[in-house]
C-alpha cells in the first residue's frame, strides 16, 4: 500500500496512508463550512463540519483514529451537500488508518466480527448449485436468521419461475469493510466471488441491502438485483393479496436503508411491492435519497450508542404513530426497539400477521439455530449438483486465530491428561473434598498464600479469573474458599488500579480508547464510587479491562477498593459454594451445597436486571449501556 508522510500538529512525522491524505486534501479543499450537513448529523454536530475535522486530524492522537467509528457511514451528509462532497469516503479511510496503526478493530468490535467470521464458517455457510446454475439467491446473515421461514418461502417461490436457481448462504464481509479491515474484505469476498464465477454464476439476487450495495460495489463482472425488482417484475406468491382482500388497507411508512438511498430502482420496487399487498404509504419527510440511518449503520451502536440513539429518535418523530416498512432486516430490527417495523418480504409472505401487527422475528441467540435449520433444509430439500461449505480462513485473520486456539487445545489436552492420569493411578475413588482439602491443609500456610498471590496477579496479566474461584471452592471449601478468594481478587483489582495511575498510565491509556471508555471516565468523575459499584455488579466490561480503566479515572484508592470488594462478595460466595461441591459432582452425588451453589448463581445472574427495574431512571443516568 502507497504511503506518504505528512507533518502532524505535534511535530512528529509518520507514513500515512496515500488514499487518507488525497481524501483529506480534497476535503479541505472542497468543503464550504456550510451548516447543511452538522444539521442533520448528531456526529457532525459534535465534531464539527468535514474540513473542520480534517483541518485538525491527527493521526498521533488515538482519540482521532477512534473518532471515525463514531460515523455511521449512512453518507447523509453528501445527500445535502451543496458541495457534492463525500466525507463518508473520508471516515472510511481514518477507520482503514486506525487498523493500519493496529488501533483499531476496537474492543467493543469483537461482537460483530464473530458474528461475521461465524458467517463465513463451515458451520453456517451453504452453497448449492443446480444443473446449469447461473442465478443464485444470496438472502444474507440476518435475514435468514431472523425469517427462516420467509427465506425459504421466496426462494422456493422464485425457483418455480427460474429452475436453475441456486442459493448461497454466506457472509460477504461488509462488517469488515466497514470496521476498515480492508485487507481481510477483500480476501473474503473474492474468494466467494471467485468460487462462484468458476462455477458459472453471473447474477445474484440479494435480500440484504448491505450484501447489494458489496456486489454492487466490488462484485463486477457479476451482476447483481434485488429481490425486491424481481417480484415487483415477476409476481407475488399466491398468500400476498390477503392483506387487500381480508384485511383492508393499513396505512404505513417506508423506511428506506441508508445503503441504498440513490438505487431508486429498489426503492420504488419496494413501495410498489407494499401497494400491491394491500398497504396505503404515507411519506416521511426523510426518504429516499435524503433517508436516516436506523442507527445500525458503521457499527456506531457497539461504541457510541447515544449516537445511534439520535437517528431512533429522529425516525420515531417522522413516522407518527405509523408502523414502517423496510426492506432490511437489521433496519427492522434496531428500529423496532422503539418504533413498530416490519420486513416488506414478511409483508408479502405473511402478510395477515404483519397487518394485524404480530409478525415476530426470531431474536438471537435463536437466529443461529435458525441458519443452521435453513441449512439443514436446504440440504434435504433442495440439494444441488454442486455444492459446498466455505472452508476459507483469510490471511490477514490466520495471526489473530491461532494463538487462541492453540490455547484452547492445550487446556483441553490438560484437561484429559489429567483425567486420564487419574483414572489410571486407580486413586479416583480417593479422589473427593475431603482427601484433598487434607493434602492442601498439610502444607499449612504456603496454600492459601499461593493461592491468593496467582489470584493477586491474574487480573494484571489478563487472566481468566473464574477458573481460579472455582479451583478455590475446591481447595478450600466454602468458608475459606471464599476469604482467599475475595482477598485474592481484591488484592489483584488494586494492583492494576495502581499499576494504571502510577507505572503504565500513557501505555494504558492508549489502549483503551473509544467513546464507552470515556463515558466511564466521565461517569466517575459524576457519580465517583456508584459507578465501580454499577460496573462490578452489571457486567458491561471485561473485568481486567476495567480494573485498568479505573486507575485512569479520578476516582480515589481507598473508595474504589472498599466498593470493589463489597460488589465482587456477592459473586465469589455464589461460585466458591457451587465449586466446593464439585467433586462430589463428579462422584455421582449432589449434594445441598451443590444446590444451594446453583441457586446462588441464579440469584447472581439477576442482580443485573435488579437493578436496572428497581431504578432504571439511575441506570439510564449512567449512560453507559
Amino acid at each position: 500500500m502507497k504511503n506518504s508522510n505528512i507533518s502532524l500538529q505535534n511535530g512528529s512525522t509518520r507514513p500515512l496512508r496515500l488514499e487518507l491524505e488525497n481524501q483529506l486534501s480534497l476535503v479541505r479543499n472542497t468543503c464550504i463550512d456550510c451548516p447543511k450537513c452538522t444539521a442533520c448529523c448528531a456526529f457532525l454536530k459534535k465534531y464539527g463540519t468535514p474540513r473542520a475535522i480534517a483541518a485538525a486530524y491527527d493521526p498521533s492522537e488515538v482519540s482521532w483514529l477512534t473518532l471515525p467509528f463514531e460515523c455511521s457511514l449512512c453518507d447523509l451528509c453528501t445527500a445535502v451537500c451543496p458541495v457534492n462532497l463525500v466525507p463518508g469516503a473520508m471516515f472510511l479511510e481514518m477507520r482503514r488508518e486506525a487498523v493500519d496503526r493496529d488501533v483499531a478493530p476496537l474492543p467493543a468490535h469483537k461482537g460483530i466480527m464473530a458474528y461475521e467470521r461465524r458467517g463465513i464458517s463451515k458451520t453456517y455457510s451453504w452453497y448449492s448449485l443446480p444443473k446449469n446454475c447461473r442465478t443464485v439467491f444470496f438472502p444474507g446473515c440476518t435475514f435468514a436468521g431472523t425469517r427462516m421461514d420467509t427465506a425459504i418461502a421466496l426462494y422456493e417461490h422464485m425457483k418455480a419461475r427460474i429452475p436453475e436457481l441456486g442459493i448461497v448462504l454466506d457472509c460477504c464481509g461488509k462488517p469488515s469493510h466497514d470496521l476498515g479491515r480492508d485487507d481481510f474484505f477483500h480476501e473474503v469476498f473474492a474468494e466467494m466471488k471467485t468460487w462462484l464465477m468458476e462455477h458459472g454464476v453471473n447474477t445474484i439476487i440479494v435480500a440484504c441491502p448491505n450484501c447489494y450495495k458489496v456486489f454492487n460495489t466490488y462484485g463486477d463482472p457479476v451482476a447483481v438485483t434485488s429481490i425486491y425488482e424481481f417480484l415487483a417484475k415477476n409476481g407475488l406468491p399466491e398468500s400476498a393479496p390477503a392483506v387487500a382482500g381480508g384485511l383492508g388497507p393499513k396505512t404505513v411508512s417506508i423506511h428506506d436503508p441508508c445503503v441504498l438511498r440513490n438505487e431508486s430502482a429498489i426503492q420504488t420496487a419496494v413501495r410498489d411491492l407494499a401497494a400491491a399487498t394491500g398497504f396505503s404509504i404515507t411519506e416521511m419527510a426523510h426518504t429516499r435519497d435524503k433517508t436516516l440511518c436506523c442507527g445500525e449503520g458503521g457499527a456506531v451502536g457497539f461504541v457510541a450508542p447515544e449516537l445511534a440513539s439520535t437517528w431512533v429518535d429522529l425516525r420515531q418523530s417522522e413516522a407518527g404513530n405509523r408502523r414502517l416498512l423496510t426492506c432490511c432486516a437489521g433496519c427492522t430490527g434496531f428500529l423496532n426497539r422503539k418504533i413498530p417495523t416490519d420486513h416488506i418480504l414478511d409483508a408479502i409472505v405473511h402478510p395477515e400477521a404483519v397487518a394485524a401487527g404480530k409478525r415476530k422475528a426470531t431474536k438471537a441467540p435463536l437466529t443461529y439455530l435458525n441458519r443452521i435449520r435453513l441449512k439443514r433444509y436446504l440440504q434435504k430439500h433442495h440439494a444441488g449438483a454442486i455444492t459446498r461449505e466455505r472452508d476459507f480462513t483469510p490471511q490477514s485473520g490466520k495471526a489473530g486465530n491461532r494463538s487462541g486456539n492453540l490455547l484452547k487445545i492445550m487446556i483441553l489436552i490438560l484437561i484429559a491428561a489429567a483425567i486420564a492420569g487419574i483414572r489410571f493411578a486407580g486413586i479416583q475413588d480417593d479422589f473427593n473434598a475431603e482427601t484433598l482439602r487434607g493434602t492442601v491443609a498439610s502444607l499449612g500456610a504456603m496454600a492459601p498464600v499461593a493461592y491468593i498471590l496467582l489470584y493477586t496477579i491474574a487480573p494484571s496479566l489478563f487472566l481468566p479469573g473464574l477458573p481460579i474461584t472455582i479451583l478455590g471452592g475446591i481447595l478450600f471449601g466454602p468458608l475459606w474458599g471464599v476469604v482467599y478468594t475475595i482477598t485474592g481478587a481484591t488484592t489483584g483489582a488494586c494492583l492494576a488500579f495502581l499499576i494504571s495511575r502510577y507505572v503504565a498510565r500513557d501505555w494504558i491509556q492508549a489502549r483503551l480508547t473509544g467513546p464507552r471508555w470515556r463515558q466511564l471516565d466521565k461517569n466517575v468523575e459524576k457519580n465517583g464510587w456508584k459507578i465501580v459499584a454499577f460496573t462490578r455488579l452489571v457486567p458491561l466490561f471485561p473485568f481486567n479491562l476495567l480494573n485498568y480503566a479505573f486507575g485512569l479515572t479520578p476516582i480515589r484508592f481507598l473508595p474504589y477498593a472498599v466498593t470493589t470488594f463489597f460488589c465482587m462478595l456477592p459473586a465469589c460466595i455464589a461460585f466458591i459454594v457451587f465449586s466446593s461441591s464439585l467433586l462430589d459432582l463428579l462422584k455421582g452425588n449432589i449434594s445441598p451445597g451443590l444446590i444451594i451453589g446453583i441457586l446462588l448463581i441464579v440469584a447472581v445472574s439477576l442482580i443485573p436486571f435488579m437493578i436496572r427495574n428497581f431504578k432504571p431512571g439511575q441506570a439510564d443516568d449512567l449512560d453507559i449501556t
